[in-house]
């Protein structure tokens, strides 16, 4: 089975195309997600998962009809329906379907789910980040559906022939546009607060831990432009790319300004064209430190997947 979809409580082997138009989801982003990577047939840090979405769903002020242990059930019956054992489930909550008004209808609130396969991340010899303006609103913390800045950022990125674009605020790189970054400058691992101008990452979570138990001096602070040059490794983590290693960061020489004191006056457009790119930052030797955490990722990725096999 390739894809496995779930629908206001009953399963679909095909795409149901029954979401009704006057979902709040679709004509407003109303609700919130996740995504969970499934190791031999394990949904790897379900419960960090669904600690950050119930933390998402309370911020909105989203009813969530289930307990967290029906939720398990649910993404664990999912994974064995599809018969995936690599795969990833996607879930979503809207606050349902009613007339258009923006305040809030009395409605149920509505689960989508869907699995489907996943390969491992590609190894690689290091990605290519493109600065980008950060323009999200300013609660990025909660993990809503609403991601027009995220696919415009990552539009460029693509077109730039980027891997994924770093989003810069004022002179701080804050994360990705799909991603938590990390940085380390003199053996010293940085990265930005869990503050509210970030999602905290599930694997920026296990991450943080697993510096701490290699004993890799770690601080929660954000790195700025300016700083780029004093780094020795840069790598970004994320459910879906796991850790992965950076070896340049580029930027359109146009909006370097930009990237600094975000501009006032509407652009004509927001997808933001690479036509003359500048290099920022290039990896110029090895990655102890990367590489340490990557091995460390892969041995907890090792344990969840040589489990066996949830039974119904």
């Amino acid at each position: 089975m390739s894809t496995l979809y779930f629908y206001d409580g009953h399963f679909y082997e095909g795409d149901p195309a029954a979401v009704p138009l006057e979902d709040r989801g679709h004509e407003f982003g109303d609700g919130v997600y996740e995504v969970v990577r499934v190791y031999g047939g394990r949904p790897f840090l379900l419960d960090w998962h669904l600690e950050r979405f119930e933390r998402s769903c309370s911020a909105i002020a989203l009813h969530n009809p289930l307990p967290r242990a029906d939720w398990i059930r649910l993404i664990h019956e999912a994974v064995l329906r599809s018969h995936e054992s690599e795969a990833q489930v996607y879930w979503q909550l809207t606050r349902g379907a009613a007339p258009r008004v923006h305040w809030f209808p009395q409605t149920d609130s509505k689960i989508t789910l869907i699995v489907r396969p996943q390969t491992a991340a590609a190894s690689t010899g290091g990605a290519t980040l493109l600065a980008y303006p950060d323009e999200r609103w300013a609660n990025v913390f909660v993990k809503t559906i609403n991601l027009l800045p995220n696919v415009l950022a990552k539009e460029s990125a693509h077109r730039a022939g980027a891997d994924e674009a770093l989003l810069v605020r004022g002179g701080v790189i804050t994360e990705g546009a799909g991603s938590n970054a990390w940085f380390v400058s003199e053996g010293k691992l940085y990265t930005h607060p869990a503050d509210r101008h970030i999602l905290p990452g599930v694997t920026r979570r296990l991450v943080l831990q697993l510096a701490q138990s290699l004993g890799i001096p770690t601080e929660e602070r954000a790195v700025t432009l300016s700083q780029l040059k004093n780094v020795e490794e840069v790598f970004m983590t994320g459910t879906t790319t796991e850790i992965l290693p950076v070896q340049k960061i580029i930027a359109e020489s146009s909006l370097l300004n930009q990237l600094s004191t975000p501009q006032e006056a509407p652009p004509e457009s927001l997808l933001y064209e690479c036509v003359h790119p500048v290099e920022l930052w290039a990896q110029t030797g090895e990655a102890p430190v990367t590489e340490r955490l990557r091995a460390a990722f892969a041995e907890a990725v090792a344990h969840c997947r040589n489990h066996a096999p949830m039974s119904p």
